[in-house]
């Protein structure tokens, strides 16, 4: 040890000037990563900002021109890059704002028994077990006890709000609707649609109310931006998520827990944060459109999510404006969508479209007779290829297309008879009842 000390001592001015050398080339080093990761990180941050503002050019310059070709612009400036952060951000901030005051949270109420506990003896005095007796119980009358809740939104000033079905289902139950700001409305449910999961309120007593607009499910993109409110759990109302679409055209079965499912066609993926309770919220895309309405979760998955489009909604409400009930154009075929193994199965032309077939009844016919598809001249075996020129494949069903069309509107059916390619036309009508 003391070998190690006489050496520092003789050497001291030596190791002073390694320190100072190697403090400057630390800081050299550090000056050159700072600027790598600067410039690295302001192209990264302009990419999610392009990318997520949808077009906004804040804070974007253009790279200068120059005679040799041999330069390019540098990247933005850091304030540059902090302001459209900024921007970023109070943008989402904005939009929830905008959308917030229309999105309600629904409580559930209904009269449910009370039950009590008594005793009794059922030996009475017999062998001296006058003493024993056993715990029953009996029903003493009922009690409104709140039993569930959901989400929904408002789409008219007069009141008119969008939720699930399956939030409203329970016709012997009381709905009672909660704004942002805690104010309490009662509301009569006008119509259940049976088809989608979804169901149209009006808020009583009158008054004008704040309402989301709809936007176009079509244009939907992968990743694009959405954000998701609703009444999570039922009890944190108007909870905000963000993320992104993850998938379009998904087909899925949905429960309720309870033993009720049903088949949900052409739903919107996304990661947006969905839990019990956002049933029937909104989710908007960056503009505070209504894209989507939330209808249900993946259990045992994280962040996987699922909404259904806004356009077959939008047609329900628009008919409940017009009508009062949920009227919905029906085109009168049976029919079974072709895939690849139905094809090479049964040596079909094609892989995609639907062919028009019988039921299993003796009276299930392929084509109902005095529908708008047997005033089209639609035969049995016949394919549809196309409605409108959309064509039918997996991401675009016979169903989901009528369904987005309105009564008495005219469609072009493309079909494949017999080999050979023909064009229908035809105008949809009202769905009859029972059908």
């Amino acid at each position: 040890m003391k070998y190690l000390i006489s050496f520092i001592k003789h050497n001291k001015k030596t190791i002073i000037s390694q320190a100072i050398i190697a403090v400057s080339i630390f800081v050299i080093l550090g000056a050159v990563a700072f600027g790598a990761l600067y410039y690295s990180s302001g192209a990264i941050s302009r990419f999610i900002i392009d990318t997520y503002v949808a077009g906004e050019t804040q804070g974007t310059t253009a790279p200068e021109e120059h005679a040799d070709d041999t330069e390019t612009a540098v990247s933005p400036a850091l304030p540059s890059v902090i302001n459209n952060v900024f921007t970023q951000e109070s943008h989402v901030i904005d939009l929830v704002k905008n959308s917030n005051e229309a999105v309600v949270s629904i409580v559930i109420t209904k009269n449910v028994p009370v039950l009590e506990q008594y005793y009794t003896n059922p030996f009475g005095d017999l062998w001296g077990l006058n003493g024993f007796s056993i715990p029953s119980t009996r029903q003493n009358g009922t009690k409104e006890q709140e039993v569930g809740a959901g989400s929904g939104f408002i789409v008219s000033k007069d009141g008119l709000v969008v939720t699930n079905r399956h939030v409203v289902a329970d016709t012997d139950a009381t709905y009672t609707l909660y704004t942002n700001d805690g104010k309490k409305y009662d509301v009569d449910v006008i119509a259940r649609d049976s088809y989608l999961d979804i169901a149209v309120l009006q808020i009583k007593g009158g008054g004008t109310f704040p309402y989301l607009s709809f936007g176009d499910s079509n244009t939907l993109q992968l990743g694009q931006s959405v954000v998701a409110i609703g009444n999570a759990l039922g009890e944190f109302r108007n909870s905000v998520s963000v993320g992104v679409v993850s998938g379009l055209s998904r087909s899925l079965t949905a429960g309720d827990g309870r033993g009720n499912s049903e088949i949900l066609e052409q739903v919107i993926q996304t990661d947006a944060a969905i839990n019990p309770g956002n049933s029937g919220g909104p989710l908007l895309d960056i503009t505070g459109k209504v894209i989507g309405v939330n209808v249900a979760v993946a259990s045992g998955s994280e962040n996987i999510g699922f909404a259904l489009p806004a356009n077959p909604v939008k047609s329900v409400v628009d008919s409940v404006r017009a009508t009062g009930k949920i009227v919905r154009p029906y085109l009168g075929v049976r029919f079974l969508s072709i895939d690849k193994e139905l094809q090479e199965k049964n040596n079909i032309p094609v892989d995609y479209g639907v062919i028009v077939v019988r039921g299993g009844g003796a009276g299930d016919l392929a084509v109902m007779p005095g529908s708008p598809a047997d005033k089209a001249g639609l035969h049995e075996n016949d394919i549809i290829l196309e409605i409108d020129n959309v064509r039918l494949d997996d991401t675009k069903s016979l169903s989901s297309i009528i369904q987005e069309k309105k009564v008495g509107q005219k469609i072009s059916i493309r079909i494949m008879r017999k080999g050979s390619i023909q064009v229908l036309t035809t105008t949809l009508e009202a769905r009859p009842e029972g059908v």
